[in-house]
C-alpha cells in the first residue's frame, strides 16, 4: 500500500487514538493468568495485540470480543501445551514476554515469529530465564526459540539496559518462582506490568529502579480500561506541531510519567503543547493533550534516562527535529537499531529523501534542522512507526509525498490515515 500526503494549512479538530498497546499486551496476558473474568477495555484492535491474543489461545485461554471489549477467561497460572508452534507475528512484546509465562509452565513450547521478529535479539530476555531454571534449545539470541519451562528460582538481575520488555519477562516469570524476584535497572523503564500487577492483587515493591514480586501470589480477574496510545499519539502531535495555524485536542491519552518524555522534549523545543483533565484510570494517569502548531522550534539533546521515556517515538521526534532551528543530538538510543527496522540508519536513508540534513552515529543521529523538507518517494522499510513518520513529514514538504509499504502502520495505528484526513478535510 502506498500513502500520499501534500503540505496542509492546517489540522484542526479532536479525535481519540487508539488504545496503548503496551498495556493491552499487558492486561491480555495477566487476565489470562488470573483467576476469574478479565474484561479489557477500548483495548487495541491491531495487528500486534491479536498475536498476543492467539498464542493465549493457543495454550487454552479462552479470549472473546464483544465490540470494543475482550473478555478474559483466566487460567490461574496454570496453561495448556499447544498442540503447534506459538506465532508471535511481528510483535516482540509478544515474543519476549510470552517467553516469561511459558518459563513457569511445566511444557515444552516452541515460539515464532515472522521475518522481521527472527532477526530480533531474543538472548536479553532468555539469560535471565535461564537462571531462573528455565531451559533453551541450543539457539538462544533469535526466534524460533524452544522453552522447557518448570519449578523456577527466584534471581536478582542487574538489566544490562532499561527495557520493559526484559523487566516485564523476568517479573512474570517470578510469579512462578517461590521467594522474591528482583529485578534491577540503570534507568527507569515504562511501568505498565508493576501498575497492572496492583490491579490484579499482586503488589510489586518498587524502589527507584528496582522492582521486586513474591511469587506464588493467586492473581485475580479485574476490569482495564485502556488509555490511549501515546506512542500512536505523538505522530499526530508533531504533525499539528510542525503545521502552523493547526490546533488539535487528542482525547483520554495516557501519560504514564515513565512515556511522556515527548510531550517534555517538543515543550522544551518551544512546541505549544498542554495536558488538560488529567486523571487516573486504574493506576494510568490520562489527559486530553491540546496542540497548536505554529512554534519556532529548536533543536535538543536527549540522551540518558530519557531515552527509554521516548524510545518509540524517537521517530515523530526525527521529523520535528528535522524542522527545528540549530541542532539535535540524540545518543544513548543504540536500542534503535534492533527494532523493527535498524530505525537509526533508516530515519537517516528515508528523510535524507526529503531534504533533512541527518547523520548517523553509532548509537543515535545529529539532525541540523531546515526550513522545509521536500516531498519525495519514501520506503516504510517494514516499520510502522517509520511509516507514520514519513506520512507525517509529507505535510511539511514542498510537492507530494509517496510512502510505499505503509500497510504495516496496521501493527499499531489502524486507521492513522482515516484519523489525519479528518484533521485536514475540514
Amino acid at each position: 500500500m502506498i500513502i500520499i500526503t501534500s503540505p496542509q494549512e492546517i489540522l484542526t479538530g479532536e479525535l481519540s487514538v487508539p488504545g496503548d498497546k503496551s498495556i493491552t499486551h499487558r492486561a491480555i496476558m495477566l487476565g489470562a493468568l488470573a483467576h476469574g473474568t478479565t474484561e479489557i477495555k477500548r483495548f487495541l484492535d491491531a495487528d500486534d495485540c491479536w498475536s498476543t491474543v492467539n498464542c493465549l489461545r493457543a495454550l487454552g485461554v479462552k479470549i472473546s470480543r464483544k465490540g470494543n471489549r475482550l473478555l478474559i477467561e483466566g487460567r490461574n497460572k496454570k496453561l495448556l501445551k499447544p498442540a503447534a508452534d506459538l506465532d508471535a507475528g511481528n510483535s516482540g512484546t509478544t515474543a519476549r514476554l510470552m517467553l516469561g509465562l511459558l518459563a513457569g509452565q511445566d511444557f515444552q513450547a516452541r515460539i515464532t515469529g515472522d521475518h522481521s521478529l527472527q532477526k530480533r535479539p531474543m538472548k536479553r530476555v532468555v539469560d535471565p530465564l535461564e537462571q531462573m531454571g528455565a531451559a533453551f534449545d541450543e539457539n538462544t539470541d533469535n526466534l524460533p526459540l524452544t522453552i522447557r519451562g518448570g519449578s523456577l528460582q527466584p534471581i536478582v538481575y542487574k538489566t544490562p539496559r532499561a527495557s520493559a520488555q526484559i523487566k516485564s519477562a523476568i517479573l512474570l516469570a517470578g510469579l512462578y518462582a517461590q521467594g522474591q524476584t528482583i529485578v534491577k535497572e540503570p534507568y527507569q523503564s515504562r511501568n505498565h506490568t508493576e501498575l497492572m500487577l496492583s490491579c490484579f492483587g499482586v503488589e510489586p515493591e518498587v524502589e527507584g529502579n528496582q522492582v521486586g514480586i513474591k511469587g506464588g501470589v493467586a492473581l485475580k480477574g479485574s476490569q482495564v480500561i485502556v488509555p490511549g496510545d501515546i506512542s500512536a499519539a505523538a505522530f499526530l502531535i508533531v504533525a499539528a506541531v510542525i503545521t502552523p495555524g493547526s490546533e488539535l485536542l487528542l482525547k483520554e491519552v495516557g501519560v504514564n510519567d515513565t512515556r511522556k518524555g515527548i510531550i517534555e522534549l517538543l515543550l522544551k523545543m518551544g512546541a505549544h503543547v498542554e495536558l488538560q483533565d488529567e486523571k487516573l484510570w486504574g493506576k494510568e494517569r490520562v489527559a486530553d493533550i491540546f496542540v497548536q502548531g505554529g512554534a519556532r522550534l529548536k533543536g535538543v539533546h536527549v540522551s540518558g534516562e530519557m531515552i527509554p521515556r521516548l524510545i518509540d517515538e524517537i521517530p515523530a521526534l526525527a521529523v520535528a527535529a528535522s524542522l527545528a532551528e540549530g541542532q539535535t543530538v540524540i545518543s544513548d538510543a543504540s536500542e534503535l537499531r534492533v527494532k523493527e527496522s535498524d530505525r537509526i540508519s533508516t530515519l537517516a536513508v528515508q528523510l535524507k529523501k526529503m531534504g533533512a540534513k541527518i547523520v548517523e552515529t553509532a548509537d543515535g543521529m545529529i539532525i541540523e534542522g531546515t526550513e522545509k523538507l521536500k516531498g519525495a518517494d519514501v520506503e516504510a522499510c517494514g516499520d510502522h512507526r517509520i511509516a507514520m513518520a514519513l506520512a507525517i513529514a509529507g505535510l511539511a514538504a514542498q510537492g507530494e509525498t509517496a510512502v510505499s509499504g505503509a500497510e504495516v502502520i496496521n501493527i499499531s495505528f489502524p486507521g492513522f490515515m482515516q484519523s489525519l484526513r479528518s484533521l485536514l478535510d475540514k
